[in-house]
């Protein structure tokens, strides 16, 4: 390989690289200002919303059980093996709505948590600079 090729291939591959996508920034972004902005009205809007998605399907998601169940043991009662997996599906449907339940609850009290946490964070933060201020003041 000639070192003129060398060159060629070395060039080729730098602007490939620099064509490849960047994860740390995007094109043009050079000053650093952050992409992802959370405000804590954002974390309280999303769970609100899980808390009332929860709060409905505590409501709505148990409507069907009573009958299911009650068609599922007269069907077994008849000797209709129907019944037996009528009863599957009634215990699947309930273990489903139980664990969605759970991740809506889950989903509502972790940014519940975090918006105070953040809040707690912001605090802090705040009274460190302060502290710093104060004692920079005394330095000049």
């Amino acid at each position: 390989m000639a070192w003129d090729e060398w060159e060629h291939l070395k060039a080729e591959s730098a602007q490939r690289q620099s064509a490849r996508m960047r994860l740390n920034g995007t094109p043009g972004a050079s000053d650093g200002a952050a992409d992802l902005v959370v405000n804590r009205d954002d974390l309280g809007a999303i769970g609100h919303e899980a808390y009332q998605l929860r709060s409905r399907l505590t409501r709505d998601g148990d409507h069907a059980r009573p009958a299911t169940f009650d068609a599922s043991i007269a069907l077994m009662n008849g000797n209709f093996t129907s019944g037996t997996e009528l009863l599957k599906v009634h215990d699947r449907w309930n273990t489903q709505l139980r664990t969605l339940l759970d991740a809506c609850a889950r989903i509502s009290n972790h940014l519940d948590y975090s918006k105070s946490a953040h809040a707690k964070d912001d605090v802090r933060i705040g009274g460190d600079l302060l502290s710093v201020s104060k004692i920079d003041e005394n330095f000049t």
